[in-house]
């Protein structure tokens, strides 16, 4: 079976520490250690025509086919593949997960379970991890029952009662019982490994569904919602509460586009939308955990401006540069290493500091609720709100050669200081409540004013200029105004009539840094078929949100970016945006409950 040209047909598993994507025929393609935005070992994804370097594949001999599903309500993948003779085997990948010893066991590790099935399969295994961002391959050194691969300065280490010396020269052997995998941190693995990985997967197994049991989700697309729901938790970076906009850097968003990032970081505007969209399905362990991080940010600026992203150890300078050694998804580079964009102007993030964090002073299920202190610190954020809500600034498509004052991130600053005003009515702060609404009327008659063009009887994207942006579309779900308002409506019509291609949407139409916009942004479709919903267009919006789904990969997860002529997907995966939409869209169409109970 050759191999084929890389897609995004990948399934992720992961334990809020480390993380893998997986081919379709089962082979690790991505995974950086020690965390998501560290050296990516496994590389081949990036690697273009040199797919079998940065690659931990089990191949049979005469292999013709592969096929994958998970493990119900977990990330424990399972690949069957499958010999021109019938002889097969199945393989069950995961990260150890689950709690011990009084706290949660997340080790930098990825487990792999062999096991025939039938007939008397011959397998390969490749294990052929890269350092330096695909430098060169990495040095072994091996006993009687490990390989230890010296990926940096902390080495891994590969404890398996498979045959080291079949696996060292990449030989073929007849797999006569189950073999187990465990490649993790550099020490002696303790206990039988046969005894230990398969505990270790019952425990992983046992965590996941109990956490997907704790879930209030909707009635239809239950499959989908909870697929997207492990993913964006897989997104969370849980030593410090982080949250990744996705586990890759620069998969083109258009095929030869150079619109290549790496996204391995923490936006606060994305990770406000996950939490968001967390929050409806009742986890809130993922919120609580990035409150915490959003403390120690808002700590680190001391009441000045708030970067738009950071790194999830909250590193403010994450410089840009390329990884030259890697050609990029199917040869399409660059590879970029960090983000230039941490040094933009980005103003929509103090409403998006504000939002999740007012939560914690009304929600009374937070093992830490919000006390006056916070309110303190927060009125800080809204301060600098205040102050920034009629500054020009990069927009959060992050336009990186011009600047002007954006109204989704006015709206946005206005959000910050309506819900502080929300946030001092709990806490009996008259005077308070009375300040910031008064701020947050004089941001809303502002936005109005300047935003609104009359001639074409929409709003802009900018006060400077008329042309449409769907982020306008979230003037009504962040409650700047109703969706029955005439202006909502008139300027949902005109960017329907300008964005809108087929059954997705651009998120602008206009020129950028990199000429015109050549794919469909996946969260603003699902923005779209929000906005359906609220003007009453509900058949419509079902249909389209069917069509969307239909657009996912085998795992259930889109990337950020679609094809709208070819249906391809392209742009980092999985991307936490575009999970984000099929969760709200589900609950929003779903029928309810009570027509079945």
């Amino acid at each position: 079976m050759t191999t084929a040209a890389p897609s995004l047909e990948l399934s992720p598993i992961g334990n809020c520490q480390i993380s893998a994507l997986i081919d379709e025929a089962g082979g690790i393609v991505w995974s950086c250690v020690p965390r998501v935005d560290g050296d990516p070992v496994f590389c081949s994804l990036l690697n273009g025509e040199k797919s079998e370097a940065g690659v931990w594949r089990f191949e049979l001999e005469d292999q013709v086919s592969a096929s994958q599903h998970y493990v119900r309500n977990t990330a424990i993948l399972v690949t069957r593949l499958e010999s021109a003779d019938g002889s097969a085997v199945e393989i069950h990948d995961f990260a150890p997960r689950f709690e011990r010893s009084g706290r949660m066991y997340r080790p930098v590790a990825l487990a792999r379970v062999v096991r025939p099935v039938a007939g008397a399969p011959r397998m390969k295994v490749t294990l052929a991890p890269m350092c330096g961002y695909g430098a060169e391959p990495v040095e072994t050194t091996n006993g009687t029952n490990h390989i230890r691969y010296l990926v940096g300065p902390q080495a891994m280490r590969l404890s398996t009662d498979a045959p080291v010396g079949y696996l060292l020269e990449e030989r073929s052997y007849r797999v006569e019982s189950d073999q187990h995998f465990f490649l993790g941190p550099d020490e002696p693995f303790v206990g039988n490994i046969r005894n230990e990985v398969r505990g270790m997967e019952a425990a992983t197994r046992r965590y996941w569904q109990h956490w997907v049991r704790g879930l209030h989700i909707p009635l239809e697309w239950q499959e989908e919602v909870i697929r997207a729901a492990i993913a964006l938790k897989l997104c969370q970076h849980e030593e410090t509460g982080a949250i990744v906009a996705a586990l890759t850097t620069s998969i083109p968003e258009a095929p030869g586009s150079q619109r290549n990032w790496d996204y391995r970081f923490c936006w606060i505007r994305d990770s406000y939308y996950t939490v968001q969209a967390l929050n409806r399905l009742g986890a809130l362990d993922v919120l609580e955990k990035y409150l915490t991080y959003l403390r120690n940010i808002v700590d680190s600026a001391r009441g000045g401006r708030i970067q738009p992203l950071y790194s999830v150890m909250g590193e403010s300078e994450l410089t840009e540069g390329e990884a030259e050694h890697l050609a990029g998804y199917r040869g399409m580079g660059p590879v970029r290493i960090g983000n230039a964009a941490y040094s933009q102007v980005q103003h929509d993030c103090y409403g998006q500091i504000v939002m999740p964090t007012a939560q914690a002073f009304f929600d009374q299920r937070l093992l830490r609720m919000a006390d006056e202190r916070d309110f303190a610190h927060l009125e800080e954020v809204g301060e600098m709100a205040w102050r920034m809500h009629d500054q020009p600034d990069a927009g959060l498509w992050e336009f990186r050669t011009r600047q002007e004052v954006h109204t989704y991130s006015a709206v946005m600053c206005w959000a910050a200081c309506d819900r502080l005003a929300n946030v001092a009515a709990k806490l009996e702060k008259g005077d308070r409540v009375a300040f910031w609404r008064e701020r947050a009327q004089t941001i809303r008659e502002r936005i109005e004013s300047e935003a609104w063009y009359a001639e074409g009887d929409h709003f802009g994207a900018s006060f400077e200029s008329d042309y449409l942006d769907a982020s306008l579309l979230q003037m009504a779900e962040l409650r700047f105004i109703s969706s029955d308002d005439p202006r909502f409506r008139s300027t949902f019509a005109a960017i329907e009539r300008e964005l809108r291609r087929g059954d997705h949407m651009l998120r602008y139409a206009a020129e950028d840094d990199f000429g015109a916009p050549e794919t469909a942004f996946n969260v603003c479709t699902f923005w779209l078929i929000e906005a359906l919903h609220l003007v009453g267009r509900n058949d419509e919006a079902r249909e389209m949100f069917e069509s969307m789904l239909g657009h996912t990969t085998r795992s259930g997860l889109l990337s950020e970016d679609l094809d709208y002529e070819t249906g391809e997907l392209w742009g980092n995966f999985p991307q936490t945006y575009s999970l984000v939409g099929i969760i709200n869209c589900a609950g929003l169409l779903s029928k309810p409950w009570s027509e079945v109970r």
